[in-house]
């Protein structure tokens, strides 16, 4: 009886280390409270922001190299490729660490300065992708949204689409505001 005791905590002792120690566990993402849509904003280039809370499932947490989105829109792809995060100033996106009680950010993500954004209305999909320190590629999130004409014509003309997660509807609201203020959230 003893030695089955012994094995059984050993065993026990054994996990344990591995859980808390060795094992890097998942990242993970929450559902954006917002997702905004921005076409060309002054000087800057076409964006895409969102404000989520990132975290891993494990003690020791992760790190992430670089953030990406990709959104499919009816006739092709884009890749918003350089990514930025922060809340009171940006930083751009060089690595971040993601412990078991999670990061919670702003996160911009721009399309590179070769690229063209031509958005319709239609269907959407984006998904948001991490690269970790093993240098993996690891979707996070993934969602559809819908522009209307009036939001396509509104992203053409410097204007931003936002998309507000309303809880009690279960779903994303959309609405045009002329400028893109971070600090002004609360719509």
């Amino acid at each position: 009886m003893a030695l089955a005791i012994s094995i059984l905590s050993l065993f026990i002792s054994a996990l344990t280390f591995w859980l808390t120690r060795i094992w890097k566990g998942q990242l993970k993402m929450t559902r954006p409270t917002i997702i905004c849509l921005v076409g060309k904003n002054g000087g800057d280039e076409p964006k895409v922001f969102l404000r989520t809370l990132l975290y891993c499932t494990s003690d020791q947490g992760q790190y992430i190299q670089n953030m990406f989105i990709r959104i499919y829109t009816p006739q092709t792809g884009y890749d918003f490729n350089i990514w930025a995060y922060g809340d009171s100033g940006l930083v751009r996106g060089s690595g971040l660490f993601v412990s078991k009680t999670g990061v919670s950010i702003y996160h911009h993500f721009l399309l590179s300065k070769n690229e063209q954004l031509r958005l319709i209305a239609g269907n959407y999909k984006l998904e948001v992708y991490a690269e970790n320190s093993r240098n993996v590629v690891i979707k996070l999130f993934e969602q559809e949204l819908t522009i209307t004409n009036e939001q396509a014509t509104a992203l053409g003309n410097e204007k931003a689409v936002y998309f507000n997660w309303a809880s009690n509807k279960g779903q994303y609201v959309p609405f045009i505001e002329s400028k893109v203020n971070l600090l002004d959230i609360t719509k």
